[in-house]
């Protein structure tokens, strides 16, 4: 099929082009530094902000101690009877410290489910998980109240940063799942109308114990 002139006209601007390429102008100008300048506040509040803001409550513990505490009286004021943790180290520091409420066997039937997490990154106020945490990929997002235990060493700024500690602690086997979540599941697919809890879990929880 023979081709039109215009369109042959089009064709041989495209083959010059790409003979002879034009210098990227302002080549310097592109990956050198982030956009987002670094925080002027303390990481733990960074985050803690910005989770809130985000539909996300927040509690800052001083040691296990106090964590276990104030997960005694969340499950208490929240009505919690069946709580899911399937990571060992968690469930054991809480039991050594007093908390003993995992009674749930399944996550299927749980009021809540307890995890860690990778890192907490501060300034999207996001949990960073992988599929290499003791619960693996379903446990944070299925129960309709997600728990996350985490440490002020686990704190990091930015994504970026997140995913380089990743890169370096998973040096060669890359989880096959990286996954950020921030705040309770929302959706606004339905005229533009907000309803948390659709895709994941409606409430979610974090305690940042100093750490």
């Amino acid at each position: 099929m023979k081709n039109s002139s215009s369109k042959e006209n089009i064709l041989k601007k495209i083959r010059q082009a790409l003979a002879n390429p034009v210098p990227v102008p302002f080549s310097q100008s592109e990956g050198n530094t982030s956009v987002f300048q670094p925080s002027t506040k303390d990481l733990e509040i960074e985050f803690a902000e910005n989770f809130t803001g985000l539909l996300g409550k927040f509690s800052f513990c001083i040691d296990e101690k106090e964590l276990a505490l104030q997960l005694q009286q969340l499950t208490i004021a929240k009505k919690m009877k069946s709580i899911y943790c399937n990571e060992n180290e968690i469930r054991q520091k809480l039991e050594q410290n007093g908390f003993r409420n995992f009674s749930a066997t399944d996550i299927a039937s749980c009021d809540a489910s307890i995890t860690g997490c990778e890192l907490l990154v501060a300034r999207t106020g996001s949990l960073l998980m992988s599929s290499a945490q003791a619960s693996g990929r379903t446990v944070s997002v299925y129960a309709p109240i997600h728990i996350c235990i985490a440490y002020t060493n686990q704190l990091v700024y930015d994504i970026k940063e997140g995913l380089l500690q990743l890169k370096d602690k998973y040096a060669g086997n890359i989880p096959s799942l990286i996954t950020l979540a921030t705040g309770p599941s929302r959706t606004a697919d339905i005229e533009k109308t907000l309803v948390v809890g659709v895709h994941g879990p409606a409430e979610v929880y974090v305690f940042l114990v100093e750490g």
